[in-house]
């Protein structure tokens, strides 16, 4: 029975620690574009994503990542030998990837508060995808176990890496000629209002 407790409170550990994984990154992106904006509008949103980000991580994001450790712990220590399981030995590798990216953020936040953020809109849109390719792996090793069909599963994770690329690119093509007619619409009516 102990097992089954520490089952089903491990399952919502993990699914409350990635939606704050895949939250956070996102408020990074939106945070990373606020650099553009003008004032009083950049410091307004600058402050406001600072608070987001600290609440997420702090009161949701990590308590889930304790929760998520503790009970995988408890499901171990109910069935020890599990440890010796090659599929289990990946997908503990796979977490401890997950809590460098995990801590990563927090050093994010971090240079976001002092103003020392290099990354742009575009680069978080990538690191935001980081842990949506680890939670597939995790999902699949602890489904198949060790008879996870590793060809059909690469092929997998190749092809949805492969759409994730070619989704954020066309998505920064979209913003790009956004930006690009808006300035050409601008210089137009600026033209006109001048030749009148």
């Amino acid at each position: 029975m102990a097992y089954l407790w520490f089952k089903a409170f491990h399952i919502v550990g993990i699914v409350c620690w990635f939606a704050g994984m895949f939250y956070l990154p996102r408020l990074f992106v939106y945070h990373a574009e606020a650099h553009e904006q003008p004032e009083p509008a950049r410091s307004i949103l600058k402050n406001q994503y600072q608070i987001m980000e600290k609440r997420l991580y702090s009161i949701i994001m990590t308590p889930a990542m304790i929760l998520t450790l503790v009970m995988a712990g408890g499901l171990v220590s109910t069935e020890p030998e599990v440890l010796k399981q090659p599929w289990l030995q990946i997908k503990l590798a796979c977490v401890a990837l997950l809590l460098v990216y995990h801590h990563a953020c927090a050093r994010i936040m971090k240079q976001f508060a002092q103003d020392r953020c290099k990354m742009t809109g575009q680069q978080f849109r990538w690191f935001n995808e980081f842990p949506t390719v680890f939670f597939v792996v995790v999902v699949m090793l602890a489904v198949f176990k060790n008879t996870l069909p590793t060809s059909a599963t690469a092929w997998g994770i190749f092809a949805m890496v492969i759409a994730m690329a070619a989704f954020i690119q066309l998505y920064a093509r979209k913003r790009r000629l956004a930006k690009q007619a808006l300035a050409t619409e601008t210089l137009s009516k600026s033209g006109s209002e001048v030749s009148a």
